[in-house]
């Protein structure tokens, strides 16, 4: 029986870190590091449900992973196609809604056209939801978002000569909707942020654990969750304010 927990982070963060290392270990390709990254990822949203999480947000390839061997980018972005052509009838029954933050840029149409059909389809439904950071990138997102303020300042004629206010940026985050992260958790033993979430983590408590994704279960999340309930978070302040 899961212990009751006396707080619950509102949006949960993952880097999921380490599919290519379970792979080695095996003596497997890359791609069976990945193919099995995915199974986690299953087991996350379902053990997500149950214990009741609203927002969980993973990091599925950053605008760095573009420098890796084509092969396996390949591979990944295949892997995703299939991923969303076999899960997102079951996904959308259990009441998952899927979103997507990161650039559409670099993109092929078939990976767009996948993610734009599972935002859709999922996009009513309440019970949890998993946005998918794909072609992510913070320090991208935090430029993109100002230029697109600064270009409708000029267009409206609004704001000219006031400063930019934390409020104002948030709209044109890719995370617009959600609140922000309590809890980021990292795999596979390492331990940096490596340019996710950068602003919306900027109060997350943040939990490294030595699990490689594709052993991460729901014993692994338990535990980040019960680390959390522990937690006193004072945002700059003082406990007893």
């Amino acid at each position: 029986m899961v212990p009751v927990r006396p707080k619950l982070p509102r949006h949960v963060a993952v880097i999921m870190d380490g599919n290519g290392r379970w792979a080695t270990a095996k003596g497997l390709p890359r791609s069976q590091g990945h193919r099995a990254g995915a199974d986690a990822i299953d087991r996350l949203m379902d053990a997500s449900l149950s214990i009741g999480l609203e927002n969980v947000s993973l990091y599925a390839f950053s605008t760095e992973n573009w420098r890796r061997p084509i092969t396996e980018i390949r591979s990944i972005f295949d892997l995703l196609v299939e991923y969303i052509e076999s899960r997102l009838e079951p996904i959308a029954e259990k009441g998952i809604r899927i979103l997507h933050s990161g650039s559409r840029k670099r993109l092929s149409a078939k990976v767009l056209s996948k993610i734009d059909k599972a935002v859709e389809v999922t996009r009513k439904n309440r019970n949890l939801t998993v946005n998918f950071c794909l072609n992510y990138g913070s320090q991208e997102e935090l430029l993109s978002a100002f230029g697109k303020l600064l270009e409708d300042r000029q267009k409206k004629r609004i704001g000219r000569g006031k400063p930019v206010s934390a409020k104002e940026l948030e709209k044109y985050l890719y995370t617009y909707s959600l609140p922000p992260v309590d809890l980021l958790i990292r795999t596979a033993g390492e331990q940096r942020l490596s340019n996710f979430l950068l602003w919306q983590s900027a109060y997350a408590e943040l939990f490294f654990c030595d699990t490689l994704w594709p052993e991460f279960d729901r014993k692994s999340l338990e535990s980040a969750l019960d680390w959390f309930a522990g937690r006193t978070r004072k945002f700059g302040g003082l406990e007893n304010e």
